[in-house]
């Protein structure tokens, strides 16, 4: 039996280098850049469909995330970090029917470049005090809101963490694991919603040798890389996100 994959030559043109940079962006290292996979899919297909192609993948990456970075989580900060992710979770679930992912991909385009023009503009300092606990929660229910929606979790969740001044290592083991947990109880939801088709399946079997070699690359990269590169790069990844989640909720189409 031919399993019905997707056989579109445009598709794979921009789906390879997505799921290269969700791989990437996996591992920690330009982790705004994973926010780059949906949009970037749906130049061809769907965002939803674009979403559960993804959901196979994302669950290798995790797992090899989960396996490089081990010893390096922050573990107080991630059992603070999972039930308001979960929240999002289940409000993402919710209102999947009512949201259209233009919309929600519109709004945290806007969030992201506004959290990147306040850093720019008002440059953190060393003795500036910790985000509060509070803003902590609500950007982390936003993230797993809008990782639900189009695995755009990264911006909301790294505008809370990247003022927590963690090592790279540390910000990228958490994250990883945060992750892990996030996408795994997307699973249940998803086929609850008829996104997991045979068709979806079947062609993200077809993407999954990327899924380690993007991996690979990053995890490489994060253990190499001092601080202050690291946070660029993620900056980067999230101006390249917002701007392009921005065009794709309110001027695409």
């Amino acid at each position: 039996m031919t399993l019905p994959v997707i056989t579109n030559v445009h598709f794979y043109m921009v789906a390879v280098p997505a799921v290269l940079l969700l791989g990437i962006s996996k591992s920690g290292f330009g982790a705004g850049f994973g926010s780059l996979a949906v949009p970037l899919m749906a130049l061809a297909v769907p965002v939803p469909d674009a979403a559960a192609i993804l959901m196979p993948l994302l669950f290798v990456m995790d797992v090899l995330g989960l396996a490089a970075f081990r010893r390096d989580v922050d573990y107080r900060l991630l059992k603070f970090l999972v039930p308001f992710g979960l929240v999002g979770i289940v409000a993402g679930t919710l209102l999947f029917r009512l949201l259209s992912p233009a919309t929600v991909a519109g709004i945290v385009g806007v969030f992201t470049l506004l959290f990147l023009a306040q850093r720019l503009m008002f440059p953190p300092k060393p003795n500036d005090p910790l985000p509060r606990r509070e803003v902590g929660a609500v950007l982390t229910v936003a993230s797993g809101f809008t990782s639900f929606i189009s695995h755009a979790g990264g911006p909301p969740l790294n505008a809370y963490l990247i003022p927590l001044r963690l090592s790279p290592i540390a910000f990228t083991a958490t994250v990883a694991y945060f992750f892990f947990v996030v996408n795994l109880s997307k699973w249940i939801p998803y086929a609850w919603l008829g996104l997991l088709d045979l068709r979806n399946m079947a062609t993200s079997l077809m993407l999954m040798p990327l899924a380690p070699i993007g991996v690979w690359v990053g995890v490489r990269i994060a253990r190499r890389i001092d601080a202050k590169t690291f946070y660029l790069f993620i900056y980067a990844g999230m101006l390249l996100a917002g701007l392009k989640l921005v065009w794709d909720g309110f001027f695409a189409g």
